[in-house]
């Protein structure tokens, strides 16, 4: 009966299950603590970390230890999944680097030849967007901290070399440098050609390496993540100078949205509307999702218009209302 119990109980957690939720290229660590009286056995012990799949035949192996001499990770887990403090009784999993793929429901066994512990965690990745900014005074005008605090403006975070590789593998091409929260200038291309590297380099991330902080001058590459509230397009009856753009959304009880948060409601949400609209940084910008003729025939994309004179009464106004 013990034997059946045991297996009822691997194959069908009785415990709570945590929510644990992290950013597209952060770390994160998923807990699996061990009982006290555990460590007396510590001998045996076995832990056992695994990607639980829809079937038992979908399950990924992430990491597995059976003492100092014994440890392995498996696939895509490589290199980048650890036990936090295994010597003090902490099974717990950091996985840094995290991608939309390692979200999901994961299993924590420990075996120490007396009883099996199961533990199951949910981890959640928080989808995002990578865009590139430059500021209205033009590109390469930048220096790190300038960058860090640009995208801040925007209601973003400066990127990571794994947010920005992994909006190259969804097509971003983009042919200025920018600065990535590791103090490193990179920039993507898919599409190589001559002023972006050479017509006979192969596609990728080109990079300039690390810069000084300090002296040197780049655009950057901001990440937003999911909105927490309404980006939308304000109706008004006639087109509006920036301050009247910013005063017609604070009487809609809003504000006038940021660059951030327009391309996280175009990428992750959908929006789509044909309009140039002022934007809090001074700028005139229109996300296409379902490109069309007149509208970004070619591809979907938020269309930059430009820096226009503010006192101008040619563009109306996209507002972001945040969630109370």
């Amino acid at each position: 009966m013990l034997i059946l119990g045991q297996i009822a109980n691997l194959i069908f957690p009785s415990v709570v299950l945590s929510l644990f939720t992290t950013d597209l290229g952060g770390n994160v660590t998923l807990p699996c603590k061990l009982q006290a009286e555990e460590s007396l056995f510590f001998g045996s012990l076995k832990v056992t970390w695994i990607k639980v799949g829809e079937d038992q035949s979908q399950n990924e192996d992430v990491l597995v230890y059976m003492g100092l001499l014994h440890k392995r990770t498996y696939g895509n887990f490589e290199n980048r999944a650890f036990l936090s403090d295994i010597e003090n009784g902490d099974a717990s999993l950091m996985l840094i680097d995290v991608s939309m793929d390692d979200m999901g429901r994961y299993r924590c066994e420990v075996m120490d030849g007396m009883e099996d512990i199961i533990q199951d965690v949910i981890l959640e990745v928080k989808n995002g967007v990578v865009f590139p900014y430059s500021p209205h005074h033009g590109r390469y005008n930048l220096n790190f901290d300038d960058a860090v605090q640009t995208c801040k403006s925007q209601d973003a975070v400066i990127a990571s070399f794994d947010q920005l590789l992994a909006a190259w593998k969804g097509g971003l091409d983009w042919c200025n440098a920018g600065w990535l929260n590791d103090g490193t200038v990179q920039y993507p291309i898919t599409k190589p050609r001559q002023p972006c590297g050479g017509v006979n380099s192969r596609p990728g991330l080109r990079n300039y390496g690390f810069r000084n902080k300090q002296m040197s001058r780049f655009d950057v590459f901001c990440f937003a993540s999911k909105l927490q509230g309404r980006f939308y397009w304000l109706v008004q009856p006639e087109r509006l100078s920036f301050d009247e753009a910013v005063q017609a959304c604070r009487d809609d009880d809003a504000e006038i949205a940021k660059v951030g948060q327009m391309y996280a409601a175009w990428k992750l949400e959908g929006y789509d509307r044909c309009d140039a609209g002022w934007l809090a940084d001074g700028s005139v910008r229109y996300p296409i999702s379902r490109p069309r003729k007149n509208c970004s025939p070619t591809e979907a994309a938020v269309r930059f218009v430009g820096f226009p004179d503010k006192k101008v009464k040619s563009y109306g106004v996209y507002c972001f209302k945040a969630e109370k």
